[in-house]
């Protein structure tokens, strides 16, 4: 698998925090003021348009002939919009004053999405820039209006009949790109440069349409890998009413949630030391605890069900959670070092020896795990993989109350029922990596 990603690095949007910035901004940066990064630059975006607000309030009280107007149509009627465009209109021709200001903020957000994406746990080989690649595509649109894969309408806009799913506009009258053309383009770049057997777009569920109309366009043109696209879509996430808090009132930034995540699992081992000493390692173990919680319970179900997110329930260590996987690891780990204290090891287990229906189940849970990785990987969807180590985690807990591993008499008998206890764990850590989730070594 080869990880990819795509900034929208270009555009209105970020010309409307450059200018805020130059207005607002009296030289301050993240570093002077220590907010991170994408923060920063964003706050500047809701400053922006608190003042277009302002100004457009002020246009529809002065003219009330356009009370009818939506906010879109007075967007270049405002001092402040007009500006912006012409800030796009610079950045476009290569101005060098916006140029060194627009890379300056994108080096801002970018540093601030890799912090959150260390956080996470997520790596790319690649990231591509919409600023590199939004030119691509019309030279294939072109290619493809020869051939006759597209037709120009009447106002002479290239458009794709794509039948049951409508037409799309390629490239619009003025000869300009849409979101779909770079796509093709981008699309036809990774290709190339990567050969790969598939391409996934793990992108929301309201951009269905828009994709399959994408891979239908490649089909048309005749590339006979487009029929190896495929679009995961996903639901959207919510969040229980005033649980969780958010900069603006609607939309929970992910840095915040992972704080909150953070702070309750910190709260929740402290809770489970009934007062005795905070250990050492407890920021590191918090934080491996709220996050594989978080990752856990979003992978826990099909990826295009819009599901409820409850913080609280997410942390629980009796249940369907990640807590309750991390700590039947963390309970092995704590096995394995009684083990070593009393000299026990495992050499050579004999596992014909282990005959019990909890024994067997358990050994059958392992040897299942590789089944399980390739059916979630064939089937895209993750939920395969955390209901495995769901199920896999309770067989070894009903293992764990009807079996003595330590204080088995059979010395035999003991060192099967401790390697058993080491496969289920590695199987249980191996999985749980794979999800990006780590494993506390006590917990």
């Amino acid at each position: 698998v080869i990880p990819v990603n795509l900034v929208n690095d270009r555009g209105i949007h970020i010309c409307k925090s450059m200018l805020a910035y130059m207005r607002f901004g009296n030289g301050a940066t993240p570093e002077s003021t220590g907010i991170k990064g994408d923060h920063f630059v964003g706050d500047y975006y809701v400053k922006y348009n608190s003042a277009l607000s302002e100004q457009i309030k002020a246009l529809r009280e002065a003219q009330p002939e356009l009370a009818d107007k939506d906010n879109n149509e007075l967007f270049l009627m405002t001092e402040i919009g007009s500006a912006a465009q012409e800030m796009l209109r610079k950045w476009e021709a290569g101005d060098e004053e916006t140029v060194a200001l627009w890379k300056k903020m994108n080096e801002w957000v970018f540093d601030g999405f890799n912090q959150t994406y260390q956080r996470m746990g997520v790596k790319f080989n690649k990231t591509f820039l919409e600023s590199n690649t939004y030119l691509l595509g019309k030279d294939i649109v072109a290619q493809g209006l020869e051939k006759g894969v597209f037709d120009k309408r009447e106002d002479g806009a290239t458009i794709a009949d794509l039948g049951k799913l409508g037409t799309k506009v390629v490239l619009r009258k003025d000869g300009t790109s849409v979101y779909i053309t770079q796509d093709i383009g981008t699309t036809l770049l990774k290709q190339n440069e990567f050969s790969p057997d598939s391409q996934v777009w793990v992108v929301g569920d309201e951009q269905i349409l828009h994709f399959q109309m994408l891979f239908k366009i490649l089909e048309k043109m005749g590339y006979s890998w487009a029929k190896e696209l495929f679009h995961m879509a996903y639901g959207m996430v919510n969040l229980p009413t005033g649980k969780m808090k958010s900069r603006e009132g609607t939309v929970v930034d992910a840095d915040d949630l992972f704080d909150e995540m953070h702070e309750l699992a910190k709260n929740a081992t402290l809770e489970r030391l009934n007062g005795a000493e905070p250990p050492a390692d407890l920021e590191e173990r918090s934080e491996i605890i709220g996050m594989g919680a978080l990752k856990f319970m979003l992978l826990k179900f099909n990826p295009r069900t819009t599901m409820m997110f409850d913080p609280q329930a997410s942390l629980k260590f009796e249940g369907d959670t990640g807590p309750y996987v991390q700590y039947a690891c963390a309970r092995i780990n704590s096995i394995e070092r009684k083990a070593a204290e009393r000299g026990f090891t495992v050499t050579a287990p004999k596992w014909e020896l282990l005959s019990t229906a909890e024994e067997r189940a358990l050994a059958l849970a392992c040897a299942t795990y590789p089944e399980a990785l390739i059916s979630a990987a064939e089937k895209k969807d993750c939920s395969v993989l955390v209901n495995y180590l769901l199920e896999t985690a309770k067989a070894f807990n009903r293992f764990y109350r009807e079996c003595q591993a330590l204080n088995a008499e059979n010395p035999e008998i003991r060192e099967a029922r401790l390697a058993l206890c080491y496969a289920a764990r590695d199987i249980l850590t191996d999985g749980l990596a794979t999800l990006t989730i780590g494993v506390p070594e006590a917990m």
